[in-house]
């Protein structure tokens, strides 16, 4: 320094930062290897250590970011350090008990360390040693339970030497199916390779006391059994509780002094209870050799992913040693579970759910159901009620509505499944549809599950029970509300029976209350001979002949056709209930009449016109996509955007699907355009509303005639009527007499189609005129009418 003359030894880097620009002068410079083992004299000659002990040593996890670049090191309370220590053989000082308080040795006995360390500052200023003792915030541990400081404490282990069985270890967990695979390839598979040796035991009280004694004259023995343990002592009870302090009290004889042996005081890690699992709930090797043998290794197994370090790992390693192989085939990892906006949910944070309490408002079964649909099972979780129950309502509440539909219709006919049989070939094309879409979901949860793909099991069985009730159950209502019991009826009751039962059973065990339920009701309800639980049953089978690829594929299309014209109402704003004349499809497939009327139906209209042309209806215009088009064309850039407006829109398109490209000439340069470098709309005809989707176009005609307006005024009564019977709380089966007034227009639609009107709203007559029983005023596409509605 030039101040005083004094010499520091530090890193170059940290000069200016620690003693200050031109503060100093640098008399010599070394590299760290230099200076190894160059000797320094202590601080604090509290203890005389046996061996060498003061001297520099090296190691590559000091850094220049803070600090001088020199660091002492306490071998006896950091795993870094202690590694160091170990290196150069340096003696063990620990001058800090297990109390964490300092010793007898230094002058602050009985001190917590960490309130000692102002005392030790002060001491040392006090000789001159102090040059600086600035404060910084960093990460430190503390206690978990009461928030209180944590040190790193060395003291005197038990350890399984892990690292003489590495490649065991690795060449067992190569045999693991892990699912991800990631998981076992990477943070399980480099904690392998990585291993250290095992710190198997334990200062505390409780646990499994390690099973090793010893002798004052060093001789130390584990044991086997409880058989060995009352072979070689005098003092064991004949019924020994294996715990402290029972055990404890019991020795054995030294064969090599006579003297008596005491179990040392420690216990085993707990880990290691639950790594032995497999062969200790069996007592295995004492008794159950065969139910073992049976039962290891284990299918499969499942914990969150902080137990690779943890169970995964205890499992593998006391496998490995004690039989060399895994004792487990698959392992599926889950994600933690995070609050709504992706947090670690904690109770000092105030966002950790109550799990009783999420079970009290949503039930085990949304909860369960979350977690299955919502992500695969490894990637965190985002727990929040909103989502619980978007998943219930779209799953759960689906199901329950379509049970629920069956069982209200099968009371009213008191149909009994039990005393009827599922005729195949009798089936309509609806009834054959739905058991083909079952028979595929049994498949297709069965290779999911088998194969530990959950969220794609769970949304197979979301979409099957969707299109079950949104299109098999809506398409197939009237049936069941026809008289009698004719076989069309049945066939609708067996068809819809089938697939709620299997459903059910391949649901189980993700919604195992429900289906349950479920269950209990429709087949053990009729049937005692039946297993006692859906949980007893076998998985269902899929019948391959019950399969239709192209029966699903033809529905499947249709359906894309269904959505697309509703998208058409929409945009022209007119209802489903209002009859159209005319919608035309283009498409590369053609239907069967039975989906032809399908769509028909669904859509309210009176044709479906498959087409190759709808040139009449719609075109197309075209504007470039700047971002491609510029950099690719640059100066051309405003040729072309005159250019497009310009082309025939029809033919530019058939062009484009053609080649895949549309040419233009702009100032003799030609300019090729790929479907990305435009953005192209659809021009609508006036009177016609059209959609397309990839190959698909759908053109509905919206020119209504006053007939199909007077139609559409029948299904609005109508669809009014059956929302007052049920506001009226009326029984489904109740007949009633239904009554209009103060509308002529109106009046005289329902006298003109009075009969179709009675026999949609079970009404034995229709009043024009006055107003009785359950009474409201509707507004009708824009005609006032007051109506009432009176069970007989």
């Amino acid at each position: 320094m030039k101040e005083d003359g004094t010499v520091y030894y530090l890193a170059q880097a940290l000069c200016d930062k620690v003693l200050g620009e031109d503060n100093y002068e640098v008399q010599e410079t070394y590299v760290g290897t230099d200076l190894e083992y160059k000797e320094y004299e202590p601080l604090f000659p509290f203890t005389t250590p046996a061996k060498k002990a003061y001297f520099v040593t090296c190691a590559d996890y000091v850094t220049l970011t803070d600090g001088t670049g020199v660091v002492h090191i306490a071998p006896a309370f950091g795993e870094d350090d202690s590694q160091v220590g170990r290196r150069y053989d340096l003696p063990f000082l620990q001058l800090v008990d297990s109390k964490g308080e300092m010793t007898e040795e230094t002058p602050w006995a009985g001190t917590f360390c960490k309130k000692a360390d102002p005392l030790v500052l002060e001491d040392l200023k006090s000789r001159g040693l102090l040059f600086s003792a600035p404060q910084f915030e960093h990460s430190y541990p503390h206690c978990w339970r009461c928030d209180t400081p944590l040190i790193y404490y060395a003291r005197e282990s038990w350890f399984i030497k892990m690292t003489d069985v590495k490649e065991d270890l690795i060449r067992n967990n190569n045999t693991i199916n892990w699912i991800p695979e990631s998981i076992g390839k990477g943070r399980f598979g480099d904690w392998l390779e990585n291993v250290q040796d095992w710190g198997i035991s334990r200062n505390r009280y409780w646990g499994t006391p390690l099973n090793v004694w010893e002798c004052e004259c060093g001789h130390m023995h584990s044991i086997g059994s409880i058989a060995e343990l009352k072979e070689m002592s005098d003092n064991c009870p004949e019924n020994i509780e294996l715990h402290r302090p029972f055990i404890d009290a019991v020795t054995i004889k030294c064969p090599h002094c006579g003297k008596e042996m005491h179990r040392v005081p420690e216990v085993i890690d707990c880990w290691f209870d639950s790594g032995a699992m497999p062969f200790a709930q069996h007592h295995y090797p004492f008794e159950n050799q065969e139910l073992f043998k049976q039962q290891f290794p284990a299918n499969f197994i499942s914990e969150a992913v902080d137990q690779t370090r943890g169970w995964f790992y205890s499992l593998l390693a006391i496998s490995t040693l004690i039989f060399n192989e895994a004792p487990y085939k698959n392992v599926i990892v889950l994600g933690h579970v995070q609050d709504e906006n992706g947090q670690k949910m904690s109770k000092s944070k105030g966002n950790a759910v109550d799990p009783f309490d999420a079970l009290s408002t949503f039930g085990a079964d949304a909860i369960r159901w979350y977690f299955y649909v919502n992500s695969a099972p490894w990637l965190p979780n985002r727990f929040h009620g909103k989502a619980v129950t978007e998943g219930q309502r779209k799953f759960m509440g689906t199901l329950w509505n379509t049970y629920a539909f069956f069982v209200l219709y099968a009371n009213i006919d008191e149909f009994d499944a039990a005393k009827y049989s599922l005729e195949y070939d009798k089936l309509p094309v609806m009834d054959k549809w739905l058991l083909s879409k079952m028979n595929t979901l049994i498949q297709t949860v069965d290779e999911n599950l088998g194969n530990y793909k959950i969220p794609e099991a769970a949304r197979a069985l979301q979409e099957f029970v969707d299109d079950m009730s949104n299109w098999y159950v809506r398409r197939s209502r009237e049936r069941f509300w026809a008289k009698g019991m004719e076989q069309d009826k049945i066939n609708a009751y067996m068809t819809l029976y089938t697939a709620l039962v299997n459903v059910c059973k391949a649901a189980a065990p993700m919604i195992p209350f429900m289906t349950e339920d479920i269950y209990q009701n429709l087949v053990r309800n009729i049937d005692k001979t039946a297993p006692e639980s859906i949980h007893l049953c076998d998985f269902p089978v899929a019948d391959a002949a019950q399969i239709d690829k192209d029966l699903e594929a033809n529905m499947d299309e249709v359906l894309k056709i269904v959505v697309m014209g509703r998208a058409c109402r929409n945009t022209a704003n007119i209802k489903n209930r209002q009859p159209i004349g005319n919608m035309f499809v283009k498409a590369r497939f053609e239907l069967p009449e039975f989906f032809v009327d399908i769509i028909r139906e669904e859509l309210n209209t009176k044709k479906v016109t498959f087409t190759d042309d709808v040139r009449n209806f719609t075109s197309y215009s075209f504007k470039p996509q700047l971002k491609t088009v510029g950099p690719k064309y640059g100066k051309l850039l405003g040729g072309i955007r005159q250019a497009l407006p310009q082309l025939d829109g029809n033919a530019a398109m058939d062009e484009l699907n053609g080649n895949g490209s549309i040419k233009l000439d702009i100032n003799g340069t030609e300019v090729v355009l790929l479907e990305e470098d435009l953005l192209i709309e659809t021009a609508q005809t006036e009177g016609y509303v059209s959609e397309q989707d990839n190959e698909i176009t759908v053109v509905l005609d919206t020119n209504l005639t006053p007939e199909l307006i007077e139609e559409g005024f029948v299904r609005e009564l109508i669809s009014k009527v059956q929302t007052m019977r049920k506001e009226a709380g009326f029984e489904v089966t109740d007949r009633v007499v239904v009554y209009a007034k103060d509308n002529q227009k109106i009046e005289k639609i329902l006298e003109e189609h009075r009969e179709e009107i009675k026999s949609e709203v079970l009404a034995n007559d229709i009043v024009t005129g006055s107003a009785n029983g359950y009474v409201k005023e509707w507004n009708i596409n824009g005609e006032t009418v007051t109506m009432g509605v009176e069970k007989v």
